[in-house]
């Protein structure tokens, strides 16, 4: 099985390396010296990273025969694909791979059927499950802590407990709200004596 573990930004420096948008929980062991990438597009790769080092915290790659700034900026927005085996799991026990999340049915704590996992949107600050609901609607949530208590292979499912207003908008709480008109509480105008 092929999973994207990065994307090539900008060219860094004049000898060949690059900036990557990592977007694997263990770059450490796909994005090592030696690692054979495959490229999309393909007839870019496969690349060989020759060189890893973090710099100003974002990963700078330099890969085999890539030796100056215009070869490696001809590689951006390059994705890289490590191959993995579709049996093999992630070394935290709290992480999963994509694939083995596709296709969990979501549930609440009770058993209430909310709908099953179609994609996963991976943003800077969070992931996002994209569920669709047995009447074809969707609904995104929040793949953190608080609101995905657990995820069950064994069962295939995701229990979750959403906020408010996250599954059924007709059960949104408003954060704040502005005095409505007439309600009494309206402060005193400006200029007038008390």
């Amino acid at each position: 099985m092929q999973l994207v573990v990065a994307r090539i930004g900008r060219a860094h420096g004049i000898k060949g390396e690059v900036t990557v948008e990592v977007r694997t929980d263990e770059p450490e062991l796909r994005l090592g010296p030696g690692a054979v990438l495959a490229t999309e597009p393909a007839g870019v790769g496969p690349l060989t990273i020759e060189t890893g080092r973090v710099h100003s915290g974002r990963l700078l790659l330099r890969f085999e025969g890539v030796r100056d700034r215009t070869a490696a900026e001809a590689l951006r927005n390059t994705l890289l694909i490590a191959e993995v085996d579709p049996e093999e799991l992630p070394e935290d026990p709290e992480e999963f791979y994509d694939h083995q999340l596709m296709d969990l049915d979501v549930v609440l704590a009770d058993g209430t059927e909310i709908g099953r996992i179609t994609e996963i949107t991976h943003l800077p600050s969070q992931d996002l499950f994209i569920v669709e609901r047995p009447d074809g609607s969707e609904v995104m949530i929040p793949f953190v802590e608080e609101i995905v208590t657990e995820i069950d292979l064994a069962e295939q499912r995701a229990v979750i407990t959403p906020p408010p207003g996250l599954i059924d908008e007709s059960q949104a709480v408003i954060a704040s709200s502005r005095d409505e008109e007439g309600d009494g509480d309206e402060a005193p105008a400006a200029g007038k004596d008390a």
